[in-house]
């Protein structure tokens, strides 16, 4: 988490650095100092101390302020967040105004069309966030009545979007207002309780923030102890006033619910509407919720089709495949094989590729440069044997990007040769996250060390996960005297996910086979 942050922060100085010299530019250190610059007009004013607004009780931090316009002679400005995150996804209905660093302005972006901010937490957040600077900086009388609004992402690309105009998703100024009410609304309602005039108004729900809150212990005590249905990851406040006005308390409440109903045609008048379809025009992914239900209240995953189709493609030689990154720069790819037949020129086991200096477009490209020349002559050691070949990779998008990033340095390895690997049929490229994803229901997470642990593979590292692993690297080249240790521990991680997938493989096409299904579930079935 400190990571994290300490990222964040470098990002976000880096920024306000290149926007600091290019527009004129102020960076008070006081809320009069901040409210002067406004008055006079400044471009950009970074990092600003805004005033209280003690009316409506808010409080707002930004790193910037842009001004955005002038009206009756008094400047208007619009706030602007700088996060470590990405701001859109694609949305083929949706259309977002992009901008720059080199040209700030909305005047000067033009729409992205066929995106839209991302349906994450953070995104939401950073949404809500700025309405809140908006409703802020409009009640010191300088805020842009249109509420535009500007979010730099990790790529330090600008986005660009208009708070006042209702039909901007998830964080608009209306929907805005309506979580502002409800905040006071309980904050009032405490205090109450807090005089003695009043019972204790408010009782806990299971949402993502709740991972990382130091209180979780407490809550996660009575929601289980009550089998409460927001434990099923995860769900919004508003889809769980939903559920509960619906009658749907428990796990095992949500788990008897046919997700079937949610999308059947619609064959039944208003007074016998089933309650899923009724509830799935307001929560999203309603049946995905309900399969999550189901495989919490059995107790083990689920099969998402029938056995048949649970499988991952095998072949005569067999090299997953996994690589490790740190600020998206790869500095290793691993892989093991396995050889289901003998092959001469070849043996099982774990070869690595990695490289300790200093990191950038050129060391990546080497890496995968040597890679790419060991994983094409084993490619034609088989294939000249007559055998089949597969590489597996686990969420190709990682693997693909790194690939593509390497074959961008001229005079390595050609993009074309890479891409017509990729793009073999039958396929030997293959992305085992997806026949996972098909194939199997869990209670929530599709990660590989959920995926690969209930396989029964078991990792040698106490804690690994790629983020900790960025922690190794920094301490593997700072050149202290745990560097070897945690170079080792690197190869080993790095070695230990490539088995994983071997474990999962297995796992797909054999014992997940016999898994419970996933539509077989029977309201009586919430005894398991």
């Amino acid at each position: 988490m400190q990571r994290r942050q300490d990222v964040a922060e470098e990002h976000r100085t880096r920024v306000l650095a290149i926007l600091s010299a290019q527009y004129d530019t102020a960076q008070p250190a006081s809320t009069d100092e901040t409210l002067d610059a406004t008055a006079r007009g400044v471009q950009l004013i970074v990092n600003p101390r805004l005033p209280d607004d003690e009316i409506a009780g808010r409080r707002a931090r930004v790193q910037a302020l842009w001004r955005i316009g002038r009206h009756n002679e008094v400047f208007q400005y619009a706030p602007v967040l700088i996060k470590y995150n990405e701001v859109i996804e694609h949305a083929a209905s949706r259309r977002v105004l992009a901008a720059s660093l080199e040209a700030l302005s909305p005047i000067e972006a033009t729409y992205l069309d066929g995106v839209g901010p991302r349906s994450t937490m953070s995104v939401t957040r950073n949404g809500m966030s700025l309405a809140h600077a908006t409703r802020l900086l409009q009640s010191l009388g300088i805020g842009d009545p249109r509420g535009r609004v500007a979010m730099i992402d990790r790529g330090d690309r600008v986005w660009w979007f208009e708070l006042g105009d209702p039909s901007t998703p998830r964080f608009n100024l209306d929907l805005y207002d309506a979580e502002f009410a409800i905040r006071h609304c309980v904050v009032e309602a405490h205090d109450e309780w807090h005089a003695g005039l009043a019972a204790f108004p408010t009782t806990p729900y299971w949402h993502k923030d709740c991972e990382e809150c130091p209180y979780r212990e407490h809550c996660l005590g009575e929601l289980e102890a009550k089998d409460d249905v927001s434990l099923v990851h995860y769900t919004s406040r508003e889809q769980q006033a939903l559920l509960h006005a619906a009658g749907i308390h428990t796990r095992h409440d949500l788990a008897a619910l046919r997700p079937e109903a949610c999308t059947k045609a619609r064959q039944f008048g208003p007074e016998d509407e089933p309650i899923e379809m009724a509830l799935s025009t307001s929560i999203e992914r309603l049946p995905d919720l309900i399969y999550r239900a189901r495989a919490i209240t059995w107790g083990t995953f689920l099969r998402a089709v029938p056995p048949a189709q649970v499988y991952c493609p095998t072949a005569d030689v067999e090299v997953d495949v996994d690589m490790e990154s740190y600020n998206d720069v790869t500095y290793l790819w691993g892989a093991h094989v396995r050889c289901r037949v003998p092959v001469e020129g070849l043996r099982d086991g774990y070869v690595g590729f990695v490289t300790w200096d200093p990191l950038d477009a050129v060391a990546e490209a080497t890496i995968f440069r040597d890679f790419w020349r060991w994983f094409t002559e084993v490619r034609a050691v088989a294939l000249a044997a007559g055998h089949t070949l597969a590489a597996y990779c686990f969420w190709a998008q990682a693997e693909n990007g790194a690939m593509d990033r390497a074959t961008a340095t001229p005079g390595f390895i050609d993009a074309a040769d890479v891409l017509a690997f990729r793009r073999q049929q039958p396929p030997q490229w293959i992305d085992l996250h997806e026949h996972a994803k098909r194939s199997i229901q869990t209670d929530g997470p599709l990660g590989l060390k959920h995926l690969a642990r209930r396989a029964g593979f078991a990792w040698r590292d106490e804690n690994p996960s790629g983020e900790a692993s960025m922690l190794w690297y920094e301490r593997a080249v700072a050149g202290e005297e745990d560097a070897a240790a945690m170079r080792e521990r690197i190869l080993a991680y790095n070695e230990d996910d490539c088995r994983a997938t071997v474990a999962l493989r297995d796992w797909l096409n054999g014992p997940a086979k016999e898994l419970p299904s996933r539509d077989l579930f029977r309201p009586d079935d919430a005894s398991h």
